[in-house]
């Protein structure tokens, strides 16, 4: 396998020169389209009910309103990496910007389940522009290393404050306006990006760029997307055949992807990049972490309101310290890299997420809400370093005109990560929730209550809520501290993992110098 030879005009990455005024509200802008992106993720599940009173969708159309986006974005992010090495960063994005505000406001007047399933599809598509195309354009934009270790930590930060803002502003909007005005956030955003980006941004490609392989694409979109799908299948209903079939079969395309890059002059997955150990270092540190803290979350926001009994907006509250943590870490992380090794910096950054992992361990004590909030200060304070200097690794260790492609590889990789955590996680706590809790149910509950109760402890709360106070009162109470044991183990084992993740960033990066 060859790769093109780094022909553009652009200034080498290696080049200290110090970015001007342009570039820095360049960065702002394209902060802001990552901003809605993050929140887009979030912003939908606050909808759902009136989407589901005004729409009637089937259950089916209804979790296909809800993953879709999702589901393509993962999909189409390599395929859109390396398609903005070819006709250009900014083009692309700028296409993606267009297309994601025509999605938008189509999706805010859907008059019917089908159409606003295929106008989240098309948003899918064409928010998977935007991360590899912002990323790769911080990579080319910033060569003095210290503002581009900045440049990325606001990038970082962006997605933080968009998940972080995105249940708060959907719930206001949702308070005075219908349910479509959540898509419409993204207009104004969409609308500036547009009219200052031609601007403000300059445009980087790859001149020597082949034709882009179109059998890789398909190959790459069946094998991301059948994965993913599985994954899911998988956490919310346990092991069955047709979705280890299709994980099976993922998996298959997925390697027959992976061969037919080794044959190609100008592959869609440049696997030349896997040889850099920095590249490789940063991107299973990158990994380990998404895994271990998207499989964690899903039972912090459950233990939140089904066992704390926090409203969704009180519960969004109590998370908003982990997302400002995340935004205070990765803008502190430039800093620190002036006079410590990114190596040095990430170790320690994992090191610290354990003991956040540890103190969310403790929310089953009686110290409780606030182990919890400490704990995921601590996780997201050193986890945000290892996200900014790891990105900074993965883009850099690229060639400039491959940057593109570099990006791709990082945000597929933590989509595929949290898709995993979310299923290793989910089956192994529900495992852990059913074991605990089959001994002490009521022996007042029906059979079919008694299965409803065991597969969740959403489905024991709505059992109580039509069950007598004694019965309802014996079932909370089981179902409660089944689900807190599940919640200690998967921290246990996110722990671990960061653990791990840190060991290997030890043993690949400890020759790595400070940046100075």
């Amino acid at each position: 396998m060859t790769s093109a030879p780094p022909t553009e005009s652009a200034p080498s990455p290696e080049a200290r020169t110090l970015a001007t005024r342009r570039e820095w509200i360049g960065l702002a802008v394209i902060a802001l389209p990552c901003l809605v992106y993050a929140m887009d993720l979030t912003v939908l599940n606050l909808a759902l009910p009136a989407i589901s009173e005004h729409l009637h969708p089937s259950s089916s159309q209804l979790l296909w309103i809800i993953d879709v986006y999702g589901f393509l974005v993962a999909g189409f992010l390599i395929t859109m990496g390396t398609l903005g090495d070819r006709i250009g960063r900014r083009k692309l994005l700028l296409i993606g910007a267009a297309f994601f505000a025509v999605a938008s406001t189509l999706a805010a007047f859907a008059d019917s389940a089908g159409m606003l399933i295929a106008m989240r599809a098309l948003l899918g598509i064409a928010g998977a522009t935007l991360a590899p195309s912002t990323l790769s354009l911080i990579r080319n934009m910033f060569h003095d290393e210290r503002q581009r270790q900045f440049a990325i930590g606001v990038w970082i930060a962006s997605f933080s404050v968009g998940s972080a803002i995105g249940p708060l502003v959907g719930g206001v909007l949702l308070e005075f306006f219908w349910w479509g005005s959540v898509f419409l956030l993204a207009l104004p955003v969409m609308a500036l990006l547009l009219i200052v980006g031609p601007s403000l941004l300059p445009e980087y490609k790859d001149p020597n760029a082949g034709r882009i392989d179109l059998v890789s694409v398909a190959l790459s979109l069946f094998a991301v997307l059948s994965i993913i799908y599985a994954l899911k299948q998988l956490a919310e209903h346990g092991l069955h055949a047709l979705p280890l079939a299709l994980l099976a079969v993922g998996l298959g395309v997925g390697t027959v992807f992976i061969r037919r890059q080794t044959t190609l002059a100008y592959p869609l997955l440049d696997l030349a990049l896997f040889q850099s150990r920095p590249f490789s270092a940063a991107i299973t540190a990158y990994a380990l972490s998404c895994l271990a803290m998207f499989g964690v979350y899903i039972y912090i926001s459950q233990y939140l309101q089904l066992v704390l009994g926090l409203s969704p907006l009180m519960a969004g509250v109590a998370l908003l310290p982990w997302a400002l943590g995340f935004v205070f870490g990765s803008l502190l992380s430039p800093r620190l890299s002036r006079h410590v090794a990114p190596a040095t910096i990430m170790i320690w950054g994992l090191l610290s997420s354990s003991i956040g992992f540890a103190l969310v361990w403790m929310a089953g004590t009686s110290w409780g809400l606030s182990a919890l909030i400490a704990g995921t200060i601590v996780m997201s304070l050193g986890m945000a370093p290892v996200f900014t200097v790891g990105n900074e690794i993965i883009v850099t260790a690229a060639p400039p005109e491959r940057a593109g492609s570099a990006s791709a590889i990082s945000e597929t990789s933590a989509e595929f990560s949290g898709a995993l955590g979310i299923a290793i996680f989910g089956s192994l706590g529900t495992l852990i929730y059913r074991m605990a809790v089959s001994d002490g149910l009521p022996a007042a509950l029906s059979p079919e209550d008694r299965a409803t109760s065991l597969a969740t402890l959403g489905g024991a709360v709505a059992t109580a809520h039509g069950a007598p106070g004694p019965v309802a009162d014996a079932l909370l109470l089981v179902a409660r501290e089944a689900f807190v044991s599940a919640l200690q183990f998967t921290a246990l084992v996110g722990g671990v993992l960061v653990l791990l993740a840190g060991l290997l960033t030890a043993r690949i990066l400890r020759t790595l110098p400070p940046k100075v």
